[in-house]
């Protein structure tokens, strides 16, 4: 739990009364590598901080190779079917560990709790969602701003360690082109 205090209070300090309700009400979850920790038609009842692995964020389609990958979440960031953890509504979209996962999730009505009780609830409310927000922020001005190649690019130079731990389906789906479009781009880089 060292992490999730350490990654809040880069931000602010958390008081030992706060942090001992929040932590409270943290719950430990493990996953391991290819496990569904949130299915696209249920409601999210959990905003979770990874403290290891990598996990992404799907549309789910018929036929797995039509899945449309538009997020990626690393350890020390928050996760979230964040639409409906916030409106109590079924979400479009799932979220896949792509590595062995350990996350420490705090439910919806335990998070209200947190803001009304504590001096540092609305910060960290307020820390999860500027995260969630980023992530779909970046993917979208990306999608309008930059060619495929130019997207590739960037995450070959922002995140070199997606490339090596995320496989080429999901990167290709996230930067919006087909595995053949990838692998014509790599050579041409190469």
């Amino acid at each position: 739990m060292k992490e999730i205090r350490k990654y809040i209070e880069q931000f602010a300090k958390i008081s030992n009364h706060d942090w001992m309700l929040f932590s409270s009400k943290l719950v430990p979850r493990s996953y391991p590598k290819k496990s569904i920790c949130h299915q696209a038609g249920s409601n999210e009842n959990y905003i979770s901080f990874l403290q290891k692995g990598t996990v992404r964020l799907f549309i789910p389609k018929k036929e797995s190779d039509k899945e449309i990958t538009f997020g990626f979440c690393f350890a020390n960031q928050f996760v979230s079917a964040y639409d409906s953890f916030l409106t109590g509504k079924p979400s479009s979209h799932s979220i896949q560990t792509l590595t062995d996962t350990k996350m420490l999730s705090i439910s919806h009505r335990d998070l209200q709790e947190v803001y009304n009780k504590t001096s540092i609830g609305n910060l960290i409310g307020r820390l999860a969602a500027e995260n969630l927000f980023l992530i779909k922020s970046k993917r979208l001005q990306s999608l309008l701003d930059n060619s495929a190649e130019e997207r590739y690019l960037r995450i070959f130079k922002d995140r070199p360690e997606l490339l090596k731990s995320i496989p080429l389906k999901y990167i290709s789906s996230y930067i919006g082109v087909t595995p053949q479009a990838l692998s014509r781009i790599r050579r041409r880089i190469s």
